[in-house]
């Protein structure tokens, strides 16, 4: 039966109360949502939320990754609310376009590397890496070589969340047993994290170490059996892993060498995070193959993704006239969300806030890793405006806290009571602030965040913790 709803606007405890009852979150932690629900979002401008209650805090999650040019932008909302009057749907299935749809293609291919300028339009992230699983197997069959249908993938990657993406992605708790995943197939390697390569090694040995397994898994394989390669330039959710100088581009040349398709996941990277509109050729030096994206590309305001991928790819794809690329999504090139992701790129262009997530990237960067420092903090990394900062039990063994301490969550409640929102995955706080962040902004999150955790440890301490 089903609650009777209210009549006049909700209280915040009347929406608390229907979201408990009727919301199944992403993620759901069964038990702490079943005790305390949800936090009541309201109200949000440029880095700052506001929940029901009224309390205001600083995102420096920057809402999950995508809030780049910030929130509550008045020219955002105009341009969408014109697109919705002039043309709120139409479908781009075989034969038919609209406007927003065929200037954001041709948009993202002038900014795409290389000859990156065919665009097939998703829902999301997920469904663009999906899409791109798909694609590979199609252009393979297409030049000939039906039989390179493995993908290679990374452990502690993050590729979304539908059956296909999840099985190529690898972030430890994503795998529950109650889903089934694609077992067959799909092979992950050791993820490119320098900070815990295996004893005595340097970053440049470690990196011929990762580039030996890749030859090893593709030996044990069969090169002539792998179709794709799926790699985020950073790996965000995986923990902000930034691998040895090199890495990728060594990938790369393997990847080239035995006909495999590089896929570079840059649902995160692009438009901005790394002062880039993409990162895989300007921050290291690689040109992929294909390129998904999402998040940025509308800075959150509607939901859109996209496949990037090659003039090659295309003409292979298309070499038999009488062919047909059987996949896409009722919301493929979605005229208002295209709207939404043309005014948010020019946005972005008027304003430099590439150029702005660069100089002041950088300062972010600096006071981040200032925290190393404290006792508890064995790493921070990462690059400009995608932060993460790894706890540790011990700074000189790496050694972890117990589990059952969930220390990032508890640094992520107490910087939430201080006024900030920082993420936490496990051992890990992660941040991703909108572009718009000010110097000013980076002060006050780093010395709340610094607060934050220095007071979580005096907690532990309290608890008979030791920390080395």
């Amino acid at each position: 039966m089903t609650a009777d709803f209210p009549r006049n606007s909700p209280s915040p405890q009347d929406v608390q109360a229907m979201d408990k009852a009727h919301h199944l979150h992403p993620w759901t932690n069964f038990g702490p949502f079943e005790e305390k629900g949800a936090l009541v979002m309201s109200r949000g401008e440029g880095c700052w939320l506001w929940d029901a209650g009224g309390r205001r805090y600083f995102d420096a999650i920057g809402g999950m990754w995508c809030t780049n040019i910030g929130l509550g932008r008045r020219e955002m909302a105009e341009a969408i609310a014109d697109q919705v009057t002039r043309l709120a749907f139409s479908n781009t299935f075989v034969d038919t376009t609209n406007e927003p749809a065929a200037l954001l293609a041709a948009k993202l291919a002038s900014l795409a590397p290389g000859d990156l300028n065919r665009v097939h339009f998703t829902t999301s992230g997920s469904t663009a890496v999906d899409t791109a699983y798909r694609m590979v197997h199609y252009y393979q069959t297409a030049m000939g070589r039906p039989e390179k249908t493995q993908m290679i993938a990374r452990d502690y990657s993050y590729h979304g969340s539908t059956y296909i993406s999840q099985s190529v992605g690898k972030r430890p708790g994503d795998r529950v047993p109650f889903f089934r995943y694609q077992e067959t197939g799909i092979h992950h390697l050791t993820a490119p994290n320098p900070y815990r390569a295996p004893e005595g090694m340097d970053e440049a040995a470690f990196c011929d170490w990762l580039v030996a397994e890749f030859g090893a898994k593709l030996a044990q394989i069969g090169p002539e059996k792998v179709g794709g390669f799926f790699a985020e330039p950073i790996q965000a959710s995986g923990g902000v892993i930034v691998p040895p100088e090199g890495y990728l581009q060594r990938m790369a040349a393997i990847c080239r060498q035995h006909d495999i398709l590089f896929v570079a996941d840059e649902v995160v990277t692009a438009f901005g995070r790394l002062g880039h509109w993409f990162a895989s050729e300007a921050e290291f030096g690689i040109q992929p193959d294909m390129i998904t994206c999402a998040k940025g590309l509308t800075s959150g305001y509607l939901p859109l993704g996209a496949l990037i991928f090659s003039d090659r790819i295309w003409q292979a794809m298309a070499a038999d006239g009488a062919r047909w690329f059987t996949s896409g999504f009722t919301y493929s090139g979605h005229p208002v969300a295209c709207a939404a992701a043309l005014k948010n790129i020019e946005i972005i262009e008027r304003e430099d806030l590439l150029g702005n997530a660069t100089r002041v990237g950088a300062l972010f960067e600096a006071r981040m890793k200032a925290l190393e420092a404290l006792p508890m903090v064995g790493q921070v990394r990462g690059r400009k405006l995608m932060i993460c900062v790894e706890n540790v039990a011990d700074k000189a063994t790496r050694a972890l806290l117990p589990e059952d301490l969930d220390v990032g969550t508890r640094i992520a409640d107490t910087c939430e009571a201080m006024g900030l929102m920082v993420r936490p995955l496990g051992h890990l706080n992660v941040m991703s602030p909108p572009l718009t962040l000010t110097a000013e902004d980076v002060g006050m999150v780093g010395d709340t965040l610094e607060r934050a955790i220095r007071q979580v440890a005096d907690d532990l301490v309290r608890e008979g913790v030791k920390l080395g």
